[in-house]
C-alpha cells in the first residue's frame, strides 16, 4: 500500500485532482467528508458536540449548524481545541478503517486540507501538493463560490502559505492552466505514484 497525503490551498483545485486520481483507481479518503459524517444526527459525535456547546449549534432539523458552530469556535482557540478533541479522533478512526479495507496493493489518497497546518506530512509515504498562483485562486473562489475578493483573501490568509505547503511536497501539481493541462499532469503523477508503490 502507498499512503499519499494530498493537500492544497483553497481555490487551488485539490478536489479536481482528487476526483481524477480516484478515476484512475486511487482509494480516496476525504477528511472533510468524514468529519461531516462524524457529526450527523444520531451519531455519538453530534451528541458530544451538543454536550460541549449546547443546543444553539443545532438547526431546527436537528442537524449541526456549521455556520453557528464556526462563529463560536473560530473566535476562541480554546473552544476550537475542544471541538477538535471531539471530532479528530472520530475522523482518524474512520480513516484508519477505510485504509485497512483498501487492500495491500492500493494507492490510498488522503485528501487533507490542513495537512501542512497540522504538521501531518510525516504520516504519509508521499505528499502531493496542488498549487496555483494567488490571483488564479482568488478568481476561482469569486466565480465558483460567490466570495468577494476580500472574503477569498481572508480564507487564504487563515491557511498555510504556498511556500509552507510546497516545503513539504514530494510531488507538485501546478493547476494554473486548463483542465486539459491538469488531466495531463495528474496522469504523470499517477504513473509516478504507481512506480513508488512498495512490492508486496
Amino acid at each position: 500500500m502507498l499512503r499519499v497525503g494530498l493537500t492544497g490551498g483553497i481555490g487551488a483545485g485539490k478536489s479536481e485532482v482528487s476526483r481524477r486520481l480516484a478515476a484512475r483507481g486511487a482509494v480516496l479518503i476525504d477528511a472533510d467528508a468524514i468529519a461531516r459524517q462524524a457529526v450527523r444526527p444520531g451519531t455519538p459525535g453530534l451528541t458530544a458536540v451538543i454536550a460541549e456547546f449546547g443546543d444553539e449549534v443545532l438547526l431546527p432539523s436537528g442537524e449541526l449548524d456549521r455556520g453557528r458552530l464556526g462563529e463560536i469556535v473560530f473566535a476562541d482557540p480554546a473552544k476550537l481545541a475542544r471541538l477538535n478533541a471531539i471530532v479528530h479522533p472520530l475522523v482518524g478512526q474512520r480513516m484508519a478503517e477505510l485504509e485497512r479495507s483498501a487492500g495491500p496493493d492500493a494507492i490510498v489518497v488522503h485528501d487533507v486540507p490542513l495537512l501542512a497546518e497540522n504538521n501531518l506530512s510525516a504520516g504519509y509515504d508521499v505528499v502531493v501538493v496542488v498549487d496555483a498562483p494567488e490571483q488564479v485562486r482568488i478568481g476561482r473562489l469569486v466565480r465558483s463560490r460567490g466570495m468577494s475578493e476580500d472574503q477569498a483573501r481572508a480564507r487564504m490568509a487563515a491557511q498555510a502559505t504556498s511556500r509552507q505547503r510546497l516545503g513539504i511536497a514530494d510531488l507538485i501539481i501546478d493547476n494554473s492552466g486548463s483542465l486539459a493541462d491538469l488531466d495531463a499532469r495528474v496522469g504523470e503523477i499517477w504513473t509516478e505514484l504507481a512506480g513508488r508503490r512498495p512490492p508486496e
